[in-house]
C-alpha cells in the first residue's frame, strides 16, 4: 500500500507542477498547442513534474505486483486528493469546507481499504484474459470515435469513462506479463494491450479536457479506472482481502471513490483560483 499511496502522491503532485508550467508558458508568448508544450519543457517545475509521472508509473507497476487491484485502483484515483491539497498551498485554490471533508473521506476510505486488503491474488490469468485485454484495447479507441460525435456534456462523460477503461486496461495487464523476456514478450496479448490501453487512455482523456466539462471527464475516469479492474481482480485474478473483512474492504473502496469523485474538479489542477489549465492528469501511461 506504500507504494500506492506513494504513486498517487507522484500523479497528484505532478499536475500541480505541470499545471504551473502551463500557465507561465501561456502567458509568454503567443502559439498553438505546440509551441505551448515546448515552453512548458522549459520550465523546470514541468520536468518536475514529468519526472514524478515517471516515479509514480514505477511505483504503480511495483503495487499492482504486491496488491489487489482494487486497493491500488482506489489509492490512484485518490491522487485528486493530493492536487487538491498541493493545489491549496502551491496555487492559492480556495477549498471550500465540503472539498476539504472530502479529502478526509478519501483518507478514511484508504486506511479501511489498508486494513482489509490481502495478498495479491495467487491466478496467472488465462491466455483468454490476456486476449479479452486487448479487445478491451480496442473496444476502448472505438468508444472515444463514437463519443467524439456526441454533444459536449455527453461527450466529456464517455471520452473520461474511455479513458478510465483505458488505464485499467494497463492495471490489469502488469498482472498478466510474468516475463519481460523478448521470447514471451512478444508473443502475450497483454503486452500490446497495455502499450495500446495506456496511449489510448492519455488521448481520451486529453481530447475529453480539452472539448467538455473537467469536472464530468474525471467522474467518468474515476468510475472507469476503478470497478472494472476491480471485478477482474477478484473473479479472474483471485484477489481477497483478510478474513472476516470483505465488509470493511467494500466500504473503503466505496468511501474513497466517493471522496474521489467529489473532488473531480481538481482533475485538472486550476491555474487560477477560478480558471482551470489545460493539462490531463497522468497516470503512467
Amino acid at each position: 500500500m506504500v507504494c500506492a499511496l506513494g504513486a498517487a502522491v507522484c500523479f497528484g503532485t505532478a499536475t500541480v507542477f505541470q499545471a504551473v508550467a502551463a500557465r507561465t508558458a501561456a502567458g509568454s508568448g503567443e502559439g498553438g498547442d505546440a509551441a505551448l508544450l515546448l515552453r512548458a519543457l522549459r520550465q523546470w517545475r514541468y520536468l518536475v513534474g514529468l519526472a514524478l509521472d515517471g516515479l509514480g508509473f514505477v511505483l504503480q507497476i511495483v503495487a499492482l505486483r504486491s496488491l489487489p487491484i482494487y486497493a491500488v485502483g482506489a489509492a490512484l484515483a485518490s491522487s485528486l486528493a493530493v492536487t487538491a491539497v498541493v493545489a491549496a498551498r502551491m496555487l492559492r485554490v480556495r477549498l471550500s469546507g465540503t472539498e476539504w471533508a472530502a479529502v478526509g473521506v478519501v483518507c478514511a476510505g484508504l486506511a479501511m481499504l489498508g486494513l482489509a486488503s490481502g495478498a495479491e491474488g495467487d491466478q496467472d490469468g488465462s491466455m483468454a484474459l490476456k486476449w479479452a485485454m486487448l479487445v478491451a484495447a480496442l473496444a476502448v479507441l472505438a468508444l472515444g470515435a463514437v463519443a467524439g460525435r456526441l454533444p459536449e456534456r455527453g461527450r466529456a462523460l464517455l471520452l473520461g469513462l474511455g479513458a478510465g477503461l483505458g488505464f485499467g486496461v494497463v492495471e490489469v495487464t502488469v498482472r498478466l506479463i510474468d516475463s519481460l523476456a523478448p521470447s514471451t514478450l512478444f508473443t502475450n496479448p497483454a503486452a500490446y494491450a497495455l502499450l495500446l490501453g495506456g496511449g489510448a487512455a492519455f488521448l481520451l482523456l486529453t481530447s475529453a479536457l480539452q472539448r467538455g466539462s473537467v469536472t464530468t471527464a474525471t467522474a467518468g475516469l474515476v468510475l472507469g479506472e476503478t470497478l472494472g479492474p476491480a471485478a477482474v481482480g477478484v473473479v479472474w485474478l483471485g484477489d481477497r482481502t483478510r478474513d472476516g473483512l470483505a465488509w470493511l474492504a467494500v466500504l473503503g473502496f466505496a468511501v474513497a471513490v466517493a471522496g474521489a469523485l467529489a473532488l473531480a474538479r481538481f482533475g485538472e489542477a486550476p491555474a487560477e483560483e477560478e480558471t482551470p489549465a489545460t493539462r490531463a492528469p497522468a497516470r503512467g501511461a
